[in-house]
């Protein structure tokens, strides 16, 4: 092997490598974890291709970007599983404390957030 082609290789195996290590980081590292508390608001089913789980929880409190005007806190998430979806389906409606992972992108079999929930902590009835 010549010094041009051994430059070479080790140039695009250093490339591959580097393009490897950004892939992971943009859609694969978890950027962040935590737990969400609120009122489930809904759970779907939907995609074009890849059909994912995809939710929405309403927090307590209030949040204002403008002073004198009122607005909900929204937590939008995609759900990792399809066992917690459908336990999610089942009690909408009720409090629920979620588990969730962070991620940097997307990818579209993982779901439109990138909040995707990983467990659920616990679920209870509003009052009334």
């Amino acid at each position: 092997m010549t010094a041009g082609k051994k430059i070479t290789s080790i140039i695009i195996v250093i490339a591959i490598l580097i393009i490897a290590g950004l892939a992971y980081y943009r859609y694969f590292f978890v950027f962040g974890e935590g737990v969400k508390a609120g009122e489930l608001n809904y759970v779907v089913k939907k995609g074009y291709m890849f059909k994912t789980y995809e939710g929405k929880l309403i927090q307590s409190g209030i949040k204002s970007r403008q002073t004198g005007t009122l607005q909900n806190n929204e937590f939008e998430f995609s759900i990792g599983s399809k066992e917690i979806a459908e336990k999610m389906m089942a009690n909408s409606g009720k409090f629920y404390e979620l588990h969730y992972k962070e991620y940097k992108n997307t990818l579209p079999w993982r779901g439109f957030s990138v909040y995707v929930v990983d467990s659920v902590i616990s679920t209870k009835d509003l009052p009334q």
